[in-house]
């Protein structure tokens, strides 16, 4: 190919991923639906878009590479101390269980369905023991359920990538060697492939540890010298045995992510752009290699084996996992309807189906395409139907916000107690003890201390808050922990507004939405509090009863609205007003 030739398909590929999402934002669907067909059509009415042509041998090593970037940022959302009791015995269930018959059932089933030879129907079964956190992350974000089985499917897409990869890897061997290798022979190089992992990210995290506690460095080169770092170690793995990368790249990420001691500039908006830009970049790059001519025969038998996998294997393996378990109903069949195929099953199956094709491996061809059609199937069949099944089994959100509101003054626990009669979930947090002491009298839900710290931790997030509202009376650290906790929170974030513009050091030069009207800052409802007023709430009957300032709207669902600004909450019928009543006294 030209130079003219490979910087049109390279500018093509990054143009039509990031549009792709871009897309996948203004429908409000996952952006792997849109992603995938994408990526396809582009292989297909051009030649410029295609990978192994512009990247030649390197593309392969680029897309293990790019993939253990990827599990590195899943690993830093893996907190060790969040998974303990029925939910370790779950996830380590559907590793194994999984794992176990996915590979059973998709080969024997891939034979005479998918005319492939056995060596190469069990390289397919293989293949697709993966699910990933590149698929399973960005479906729970739309869906929202809950934060407990959230977690789950989190640890189990996170940890099953690098399982499924270095079993394709040993399977791959074996059928080069020209037979099935022994058990014997399979366990001891699973141990050996995990040892060389699980070393090699253990180094990795200690160099990270070492960099990041000692020497003093800014975001974006935090964020350069992690990206170096997994990219280092994963790749020197790799080197001395096969995709062994990919189990690096969790460990440091977890490692790094529970290691006391660094601030890790991890979680941040740099750093989530990256990984955003790499997994579009990966779906069109590989589904761009998958040709409508090798999709002939396999499309029909594929959903066969799609059918298989999401209506029998999986509610099995879901259901043996949560046997004995504390697990509700609801999320154990949630569970058994969500494991779609991601990134990982598609980097190996373009790895090894081009060599096994080579030597002459019976139906080899078919791994590919077959891949391909269970990665489409399952993310539009997941996508399309995850969030009525949620609904339906009762496993969503809670509808209703859960605010958290931070500061502990007089007025600000009279506004919770408020707020949660209307109800919200309120969650509160104050620094001084005196303060926690009055929330624990009104009978508040109080966070932990360490809550709001946490935020600025490596992949921490409040989760299940719905939005902060930052009431203390100090205006300069409502500001700063303003513009921190938008990089962490869901929802959105406000403080008080400042008493005037030259008031504090950094609250009269930040942006962001404040609180209530231009005359209700932090003394002014602190001097009205002390009069005699009161928060009280308030059916809307079509108006604001004289004499009361609107504070917050709260639907029948219990959704909290903030007032920022003329118009910015206007109730309906069916609403509670929030209201800051008129002193009673001078």
């Amino acid at each position: 190919m030209t130079d003219d030739q490979v910087f049109l398909g390279l500018g093509l590929i990054v143009v039509l991923a990031v549009g792709s999402q871009l897309l996948a934002g203004r429908l409000r669907v996952p952006a792997l639906l849109v992603l995938l067909p994408v990526g396809f059509a582009a292989g297909a009415l051009t030649d410029d878009v295609d990978p192994a042509r512009l990247l030649g041998s390197a593309f392969s090593p680029l897309v293990s590479l790019a993939v253990a970037v990827i599990l590195y940022d899943a690993g830093l959302g893996l907190d060790i101390s969040r998974l303990k009791g029925h939910n370790r015995r779950v996830v380590i269930r559907l590793l194994w269980i999984g794992t176990l018959l996915t590979v059973v059932s998709a080969a024997l089933f891939a034979m005479p369905v998918l005319d492939m030879s056995r060596p190469a129907a069990v390289m397919l079964a293989s293949i697709l023991v993966v699910s990933g956190p590149t698929v399973v992350g960005p479906l729970l974000n739309f869906v929202r359920p809950s934060e407990r089985l959230r977690r789950i499917l989190i640890w189990e897409g996170s940890l099953i990538d690098p399982v499924g990869g270095i079993l394709g890897a040993l399977v791959f061997h074996g059928v080069l060697a020209g037979g099935r290798p022994g058990f014997g022979h399979q366990v001891a190089g699973f141990a050996a492939s995990a040892a060389v992992g699980v070393a090699g990210g253990a180094v990795g995290a200690c160099l990270l540890w070492l960099l990041l506690s000692r020497v003093r460095l800014s975001e974006e080169l935090g964020t350069s010298v992690q990206f170096a770092a997994v990219i280092g170690v994963a790749a020197a793995c790799d080197a001395l045995r096969d995709d062994t990368g990919l189990i690096s790249a969790v460990v440091m990420g977890m490692a790094v992510a529970n290691l006391p001691g660094p601030d890790v500039p991890a979680r941040r908006p740099f750093f989530d752009t990256l990984v955003s830009l790499t997994i579009g970049l990966l779906f069109i790059s590989i589904s761009a290699t998958v040709t409508p001519a090798s999709l002939r025969h396999v499309v029909l038998p594929s959903l066969a084996l799609v059918a298989l996998l999401v209506l029998v294997t999986r509610p099995a393996v879901a259901h043996l996992a949560t046997l004995g378990t504390d697990v509700p109903r609801g999320e154990r069949w949630f569970t058994g309807w969500m494991a779609p195929r991601g990134i990982v099953a598609a980097a190996t199956a373009s790895t090894f189906s081009a060599t096994l094709v080579d030597r002459g491996v019976g139906g080899a061809e078919r791994i590919l395409p077959a891949t391909f059609v269970v990665i489409v199937a399952t993310v539009t069949l997941y996508g399309l139907t995850a969030f009525p099944v949620a609904r339906r089994l009762g496993v969503l959100r809670p509808a209703r916000s859960r605010p958290l509101l931070v500061g502990g003054a007089p007025w600000t626990v009279d506004l919770a107690c408020a707020l949660r009669s209307a109800g919200p979930d309120v969650l509160m947090w104050a620094g001084a003890a005196p303060e926690r002491a009055r929330i624990e009298e009104a009978g508040l839900k109080l966070a932990p201390g360490e809550l709001l710290a946490s935020a600025t931790g490596a992949g921490a997030e409040l989760e299940g808050i719905s939005g902060v509202l930052l009431l203390t009376g100090e205006d300069d650290f409502n500001a700063l922990a303003s513009m921190t906790l938008r990089e962490t929170v869901e929802g959105p974030v406000h403080r008080l507004r400042p008493p005037s513009a030259s008031h504090g050091v950094v609250a009269p030069y930040t942006g962001g939405e404040a609180l209530f009207g231009p005359g209700l800052t932090g003394p002014e409802l602190t001097r009205r509090y002390e009069a005699g007023a009161r928060v009280v709430n308030r059916p809307f009957d079509g108006g604001v009863p004289a004499g009361h300032e609107l504070l917050f709207v709260v639907s029948a669902a219990g959704r909290l609205t903030p007032v920022t600004g003329p118009g910015t909450a206007e109730p309906v019928r069916g609403d509670t007003l929030v209201l800051l009543s008129p002193p009673s006294r001078t």
